[in-house]
């Protein structure tokens, strides 16, 4: 089976396309808006989309385990685990979906992701940050899976990016409580 991995490069500009540099706080990076997003790329290509959206699952599975670890907040304890449950369901679904493909995800996180999960690892006050990286993360997600799921190029993504979007809606939910 030949794999085909996208590098994240090409990737960052349009995640990143709506980021200033007033937007860094603790390690913390503000993604993309959705308009910003879908004005650059209306559709984006499916080995694009399996390499930002698992990206996006290796860095919640991570930083869920190390909450779970960390965390001294019963809120973000109770997050992290409904987190860690929801990612890596949505995780196996894009791997099966990929598979049929012949694009499978991978383990890799994209710089800006890296450079969160080194931000949260180190970070002083970390129920805050894991908090605030959260927040930013499903916007970022829901921009991403939403819009593949409206726009992409893949009949066989699109399903998979439609039930991450809901996942990342309903965690964003229980942030804003």
């Amino acid at each position: 089976m030949r794999r085909i991995v996208l590098g994240s490069a090409a990737l960052l500009p349009l995640l990143l396309a709506g980021c200033s540099s007033g937007g860094e706080r603790s390690g913390v990076t503000a993604p993309a808006s959705s308009a910003t997003a879908a004005t650059i790329a209306p559709a984006m290509a499916a080995a694009a989309y399996v390499a930002a959206a698992s990206s996006i699952d290796w860095f919640e599975i991570q930083a869920a385990q190390l909450a779970l670890q960390r965390s001294r907040d019963p809120a973000n304890r109770a997050l992290a685990q409904r987190t860690l449950s929801a990612h890596e369901g949505t995780s196996a679904q894009l791997s099966l979906a990929g598979r049929r493909l012949n694009l499978l995800p991978t383990p890799v996180l994209d710089p800006e992701h890296r450079a969160m999960l080194a931000a949260l690892k180190a970070a002083p006050d970390f129920d805050r940050t894991y908090r605030e990286q959260q927040k930013l993360l499903h916007r970022e997600g829901v921009a991403l899976h939403g819009g593949y799921a409206r726009r992409g190029t893949s009949p066989t993504l699109r399903p998979v990016a439609k039930n991450a979007e809901d996942v990342m809606r309903r965690n964003q939910e229980t942030l804003r409580r």
